[in-house]
């Protein structure tokens, strides 16, 4: 067996590992295992193409050992900051955090593209090892490539900072921003006909330029409340980015995985516009991000608040809880706590479940994995279609950290920034108790005149702590 034929029987033992982990990542119980076959086919493709890589080198050449040194030092740098990374990141900054690896495969992709021009077109045709007839589909994958990471590099650099903080949630709206985003890709279409025909240096450089632009604006006009869509769609274009690489490389492994990234995060993009009742092509096309007037100095009246003694006998006395938990839960890491409470009130007798909203916490299923790292048992957890029609027949609703997700605005002001969007119907219920730091609009910007109605009070303060209150007093 040559090297080459050993590495492409890695490459498809890779694939199918790959293919493993996303069915293993589609449940709770399965998801561990999932993450493992993960681990295991990137380990091996990441060992297959450095096996590959020395076979075809030629070692006694000073300019081989160089490459294989570089080589080396890429590898252990890069696995012992994703390590270190990885090890210190808490679970609230997982959503910047995979907005910032989009952003590396991005950038990749671009390099990659640039190294394809630079090796063969660059070099002339008497130094290209691509066929005559191909070079014009090779010239087509190296300005797609590029153009595409580089769309994805910037893209999830401006989706890192919204979901951090560092650039505001608003969404920007310049002048004719729908116009700008189609000039962009007409640009595009025009540069990539021309580079076809006679490709040069200042036109791969021209797209690079206008990509970077384009992604930029892109997610930057799209609203903070609809991020945890964003980040979905940049994962969908992460993978198109590492196929078109795959294509520049003629990597099988690099085009297949890229192929299930792109497809899994462009289909989970789709469920989750349907959840939110967004257009899917707005989303491709960077146009669904709010340009309403936030209308968060409406006055609603005046709020309620309680204290924990209260909140504690409403619970006592409750027959059954819904738990709706947001973004806040996850900064105050009050997971735990209110796994405690769940435990204790179902002691009690109280029927507890849990509300979890398609987009809840920055990130698709971000709240399930939490309660999932709490203890919470998986069959108590339940999605937003499953638990709205029983919000009617609750007792008691505790909203911990949520906002955007309960706020009836969405489905009774057609002018607010999230309206048409599909949440969490809670002020159903007989009492809602939110737990919440201040009166401060959510992630959106948008004032919640649940907060306002008269069964709902407001219980202020750290919910971690709060919570911990109420389990001590029970």
């Amino acid at each position: 067996m040559t090297a080459e034929s050993a590495a492409q029987a890695a490459y498809i033992v890779a694939a199918l590992l790959f293919v493993l982990s996303l069915a293993g990542l589609s449940k709770h119980e399965t998801a561990g295992q999932g993450a493992l076959s993960g681990i295991a086919g990137m380990g091996i493709a990441l060992a297959a193409t450095v096996a590959l890589a020395v076979d075809r080198l030629d070692l006694d050449s000073g300019a081989a050992i160089t490459g294989l040194v570089l080589m080396a030092v890429a590898v252990a740098g890069g696995a012992t900051i994703g390590l270190a990374r990885a090890r210190r990141v808490e679970m609230t900054a997982m959503p910047e955090l995979i907005a910032v690896l989009h952003s590396f495969v991005g950038l990749a992709a671009v390099l990659v593209g640039w190294n394809g021009y630079l090796q063969v077109e660059h070099a002339g045709p008497a130094q290209t090892e691509v066929a005559a007839e191909l070079l014009t589909i090779h010239h087509a994958e190296v300005f797609i490539g590029v153009f595409i990471g580089a769309v994805t590099f910037t893209g999830s650099i401006v989706a890192w900072g919204k979901l951090a903080g560092r650039i505001r949630s608003a969404p920007l709206t310049l002048p004719g921003k729908n116009a700008l985003n189609l000039g962009g890709l007409g640009l595009f279409a025009v540069l990539t006909l021309a580079f076809t025909m006679t490709p040069n240096l200042w036109l791969l450089i021209a797209v690079t330029v206008v990509a970077l632009a384009l992604g930029w604006h892109l997610v930057a006009s799209i609203g903070g409340g609809d991020m945890p869509v964003v980040v979905s769609m940049l994962n969908s274009y992460s993978g198109w980015a590492a196929a078109a690489s795959g294509f520049l490389l003629d990597n099988n492994l690099l085009i297949v995985t890229g192929a299930l990234v792109g497809s899994s995060g462009a289909y989970l993009s789709y469920i989750m516009c349907q959840a939110m009742n967004r257009s899917f092509i707005s989303v491709i096309a960077g146009g669904f991000g709010s340009q309403t007037e936030v209308s968060g100095d409406r006055d609603y009246g005046e709020h309620r608040e309680i204290l924990v003694d209260d909140a504690v006998q409403l619970l006592k006395e409750a027959s059954s809880v819904v738990i709706v938990p947001g973004y806040g839960m996850a900064v105050a890491q009050a997971q735990y706590p209110v796994a405690d409470l769940t435990r204790r009130l179902r002691e009690r007798g109280v029927q507890v479940r849990f509300g979890i909203h398609p987009v809840a916490g920055r990130l698709p299923g971000h709240m399930n994995v939490l309660l999932a790292d709490a203890k919470v048992p998986y069959d108590i957890v339940l999605e937003m279609d499953e638990i709205n029609d029983d919000f009617a027949d609750t007792t008691v609703v505790l909203v911990i950290g949520a906002n955007d997700t309960v706020n009836p605005a969405a489905m009774d002001d057609p002018g607010s920034p999230i309206a048409g969007m599909p949440v969490l119907r809670v002020w159903e219920a007989a009492d809602v108790i939110v737990f919440k730091r201040s009166m401060a609009a959510g992630y959106a910007g948008v004032q919640n005149p649940l907060f306002f109605r008269e069964n709902t009070q407001m219980l202020f303060g750290d919910a971690k702590q709060r919570v911990e209150e109420i389990v001590r007093a029970l």
